[in-house]
């Protein structure tokens, strides 16, 4: 008997990356209504809204990258919002460190 390949169902993978987006939105605006609301009190959520949004552009990249087959132009651009994402984790890290210090 010839072991069937199983693939992932491109519909499900979308409407999982689709609840990510609605749940990291929610908690992005969410987190920045009380940030800026009382921005001394709230101040440590300030390193959360960049890690949230660089969580989004790594499985957003992910995503771009696993879709893409032998389009480079996709792959490009998952190495794109890779790099973004990078960016945004590195800019997570020094608003952290500053609040922190």
């Amino acid at each position: 008997m010839h072991s069937q390949e199983k693939k992932k169902n491109p519909r499900n993978t979308a409407m999982m990356l689709d609840m990510l987006h609605i749940v990291v939105g929610v908690l992005v605006v969410a987190c920045t209504v009380l940030a800026f609301v009382n921005p001394e009190r709230n101040s440590f959520l300030f390193p959360v809204i960049f890690w949230l949004a660089a969580l989004l552009n790594g499985v957003n990249g992910w995503s771009r990258f696993q879709n893409g087959g032998r389009d480079k132009r996709k792959k490009a651009g998952a190495a794109v919002l890779w790099a973004a994402a990078a960016l945004l984790f590195v800019i997570g890290l020094l608003s952290a460190v500053s609040i922190w210090r």
